[in-house]
């Protein structure tokens, strides 16, 4: 991965963190993206001193505002001339429904819009690299059905059902975008990283399970507890692969699980018109 460059959202703690310490020692120029300067700058500091790498910066930005998005990309573009690796890693998750100051609601606008918006905002930049790759990561647990009616929960919010749904709709418009860019020297690949303790899954709340499933929130708990980094380490493992890996070279719209094998996409990402259907949403609420 040497002479590299890599742009990781959501970087500053758990997966994302570990992705990118895991391809800094690879040797690659790793950016980090936050949204606070002081985590950030902690962050950069720790991976250059546990890789050994000093080429590593960050970036500020909010990716649950469209406006946010803007300005990483542009940060990004002034900073460098081409990008070899984006890695969509930053997902959000929260008890309740919330719109976001684009009027989107707040899990489809982080976990569907964000990876689409930022992928064609650095598309020119992908592809000025001589081969350039996009990971996007999804959750556990990803349904085959997708109601096409409720993308941004407008007639139901239930917690991690949501947040599912957000990444099967992911998944069905990053495999559409893979679709309309195979002709491109930029492939697109979905991974499943595994269970992690990070602050997103810690934050999780007995709100967020639906019915009977609040029963297992003590067992939820003691899974995700603070484990020092190494359940995120183990989770990482899928990333660093789709991009990094030799094998991967000139792969696209492929799904990968937590072992880094490819496996069937669900049956929402197959389906030609569901895709269609999602990625019309995702231009719907785009703002110029």
């Amino acid at each position: 991965m040497k002479n590299k460059i890599i742009l990781i959202t959501g970087s500053t703690g758990g997966i994302g963190f570990q992705t990118a310490l895991g391809l800094a020692k690879l040797g690659g120029t790793i950016i980090l993206t936050g949204r606070n300067k002081t985590s950030s700058e902690a962050s950069v500091m720790e991976i250059k001193q546990q890789s050994g790498n000093q080429n590593v910066d960050f970036l500020l930005g909010d990716l649950s505002t469209q406006a946010g998005i803007h300005s990483l990309a542009a940060q990004f573009k002034q900073k460098y001339n081409h990008l070899d690796v984006l890695i969509n890693n930053v997902g959000h998750t929260q008890p309740t429904r919330s719109m976001t100051p684009d009027g989107v609601e707040s899990v489809f606008a982080v976990n569907v819009v964000s990876p689409v918006l930022l992928t064609t905002l650095l598309m020119e930049s992908l592809k000025a690299a001589i081969s350039a790759r996009v990971v996007t990561l999804t959750g556990g647990d990803t349904p085959n059905v997708l109601d096409i009616n409720n993308l941004q929960s407008e007639k139901s919010y239930d917690g991690l059902i949501t947040y599912s749904n957000s990444k099967v709709a992911m998944m069905a418009v990053m495999r559409e975008y893979a679709e309309r860019t195979k002709d491109s020297t930029v492939t697109m690949n979905v991974c499943y990283p595994g269970q992690a303790s990070t602050n997103m899954t810690r934050s999780v709340t007995p709100e967020m399970f639906s019915g009977a499933m609040r029963l297992i929130y003590p067992l939820f708990k003691l899974i995700t507890r603070p484990d020092g980094g190494k359940s995120a380490a183990k989770a990482a493992q899928s990333s660093i692969y789709l991009a990094s890996s030799p094998d991967l070279e000139g792969v696209s719209g492929k799904y990968f699980d937590k072992n880094c094998k490819e496996k069937d996409w669900p049956l929402p990402a197959q389906d030609v018109s569901i895709r269609a259907k999602v990625w019309a949403e995702v231009q719907k609420v785009i703002r110029p």
